[in-house]
């Protein structure tokens, strides 16, 4: 009877022996949650300044660095065209630093802009434009500056039977300046005022009616800037 007693307490010695030194189970951390990249913040334009005549070329072009919240390293997207909606691209560049030095065709109007993109290929939108004027060899005048719509905002919607259209332009010589007005239902809109010499032109509307327009501005020496179609709705 003793030694039946003695196996049995080996028995259950080695038993809780076993049960006491298992592994405690490793928890896995959860799989890290992915971190949702964010654009650069947009560029700000310092030269060459809107409504400039430049008298450099080659001209430097800088602006101001952007910062990124995940601190991507950034890079910068410069674009000039001849015509403010960017359809006529002269030149595009990108560089990684705040300056970039570019030759221009003389005795031209030009707009720029400019974008910054991290490095996982996230742009941010695209700074205001600027435009300026290239100096060029023997030129006595330069065209009037391309207008710049004022009201109606594009797209808007106008209430009551009448509005006032308003743009602005400008003139690096300080010629007079005068605007052919055109204005319509159609697209291109037909003329409406030859030779106006204000910025501004009072059109009558009908409820419901989608309306073009567009100004031509021209100065006292024969030069002419057409501006971009602009709508609105009544």
């Amino acid at each position: 009877m003793k030694k039946i007693f003695i196996i049995f307490m080996i028995l259950a010695i080695q038993s809780c022996s076993k049960s006491g030194g298992d592994e405690p189970d490793i928890v896995q951390d959860p799989d890290p949650v992915d971190v949702e990249n964010t654009a650069p913040t947009i560029p700000s334009k310092v030269f060459p300044t809107d409504g400039l005549l430049c008298t450099e070329n080659p001209l430097e072009f800088r602006w101001d660095s952007s910062t990124d919240k995940e601190g991507d390293a950034i890079s910068y997207e410069v674009e000039m065209s001849q015509d403010n909606a960017f359809n006529n691209i002269i030149e595009k560049k990108t560089v990684s630093g705040t300056s970039t030095t570019l030759a221009l065709e003389k005795g031209i109007q030009v707009h720029w802009r400019i974008r910054s993109k991290d490095s996982k290929g996230e742009y941010s939108n695209y700074s205001s434009t600027w435009n300026f004027y290239s100096e060029g060899e023997g030129m006595v005048n330069y065209l009037p500056f391309s207008p710049t719509l004022i009201y109606p905002t594009a797209f808007s919607k106008i209430e009551g039977s009448n509005v006032v259209l308003e743009w602005e332009s400008s003139d690096v010589d300080g010629d007079p300046l005068s605007y052919d007005i055109y204005f319509g239902e159609t697209t291109p809109p037909a003329l409406l005022k030859e030779n106006s010499l204000g910025s501004t032109w009072e059109v009558f509307i009908n409820p419901n009616k989608t309306y073009y327009w567009k100004i031509t501005v021209k100065d006292d020496n024969g030069g002419e800037s057409i501006g971009d179609i602009w709508v609105f709705k009544s």
